[in-house]
């Protein structure tokens, strides 16, 4: 029999690359686990240090530091996806990094994500690529004269993109970008989507979270219903399977994030992230496992959740300085407030959320 007074739990722990919000949520749901974190960025005062006593401070190229960073982890994983590629294939090298970095860089290009789409066999919005004034006006005759130009690298909530139309002084509209990008045609679509999946490494284990509705302002996401009300069964279990499709054919080992267009012809793959994401937020107070013990599960080779609705749930997002009126939540009592920690209020900048649970279902206004 073995002597209870002498069993030790053995330490397991989580890198996370990124110090933001959804790092520090990670983080806070690791501990929940029994795991411990180290955190590796460079940043001074980010959400994630305020919660997490383990930080290397060190920018993404510090090989040194990368070094530090798998000698004390079991495993790696992210908070965005926009790190140097030659740090994710560094660190991919220890076999730890989870997603791999081939995986990451693919969704650091638009160009390359679209294609992983169509490989994947589903259907991405109409897209040209363009490195040229010449590309981008034989783009606009092919997907009907107008479209939203994107930069394929460092574009997100709206950066990096401008709507234009074949009336538009295309040359100037190009030196204003000058570098690598895409062209989307327009989608005609009833509402926004997106699906969470999480998978084990090799496989072993997949789960997806239900199909959610997200509403934007200023293309930042402000409020995501879940799960989705005007998705019929059908509808979400298609969402779902595409959902499962793709994170099988990129292999994730993770978390993933995968946004649609709901349109009367199907749905459209608009874009992807490796990594827990907004509009999962949700599933904090509204399911029966969280994204972001999700996504720690997942990278530590841990059984998943199964995800489902436990209640109806608004996430609101709180930007800029709507986030300083945060106390009026409180006093709400269907609502639970999460703030980042974050001192500096900019306009559109996501200070925190708010999600409130609407056991009766949601408004139609």
């Amino acid at each position: 029999m073995t002597d209870s007074a002498s069993m030790t739990m053995p330490p397991r722990v989580l890198g996370m690359l990124g110090g933001g919000q959804l790092g520090r949520m990670s983080a806070l749901a690791a501990y929940r686990l029994g795991l411990e974190v180290v955190g590796l960025f460079p940043d001074d005062d980010a959400p994630l240090s305020q919660v997490c006593p383990s930080i290397i401070q060190a920018d993404y190229l510090d090989f040194g530091a990368l070094d530090d960073l798998v000698a004390r982890c079991d495993a790696i994983t992210l908070e965005f996806e926009n790190i140097p590629y030659e740090a994710l294939s560094y660190l991919a090298r220890s076999g730890k990094l989870r997603p791999g970095a081939d995986l990451v860089g693919l969704t650091q290009d638009r160009l390359s994500e679209k294609q992983a789409i169509e490989r994947a066999g589903l259907k991405p919005a109409p897209y040209r690529q363009i490195d040229s004034a010449r590309d981008l006006a034989q783009a606009l005759s092919d997907l009907g004269g107008q479209g939203i130009l994107k930069t394929r690298r460092l574009g997100y909530d709206g950066k990096g993109q401008q709507r234009i139309s074949d009336a538009d002084d295309l040359e100037a509209v190009w030196q204003g970008f000058n570098q690598p990008c895409i062209l989307e045609g327009l989608v005609d679509f009833s509402w926004e989507g997106s699906v969470i999946v999480a998978r084990r490494p090799g496989g072993v284990q997949l789960q997806a979270f239900p199909l959610v509705e997200n509403r934007h302002e200023n293309h930042i996401l402000s409020e995501t219903l879940a799960p989705a009300p005007q998705a019929n069964s059908d509808l979400a279990q298609e969402a779902e399977r595409q959902a499962r499709v793709l994170a099988e054919s990129l292999g994730l080992e993770g978390l993933l994030g995968i946004e649609f267009f709901v349109t009367a012809s199907g749905l459209v793959v608009n874009e992807m992230a490796p990594r827990p994401h907004n509009s999962g937020h949700w599933s904090q107070a509204g399911a029966s496992v969280d994204q972001f013990e999700q996504h720690v599960r997942a990278v530590m080779d841990l059984p998943l959740g199964h995800p489902s609705v436990v209640c109806p749930t608004r996430m609101v997002n709180l930007l800029g300085t709507a986030a300083l009126e945060h106390q009026r939540w409180l006093e709400q009592e269907a609502a639970q407030l999460h703030l980042y920690g974050k001192r500096s209020v900019k306009e559109g900048r996501k200070m925190g959320h708010v999600n409130i649970l609407e056991p009766n279902g949601f408004d139609p206004s």
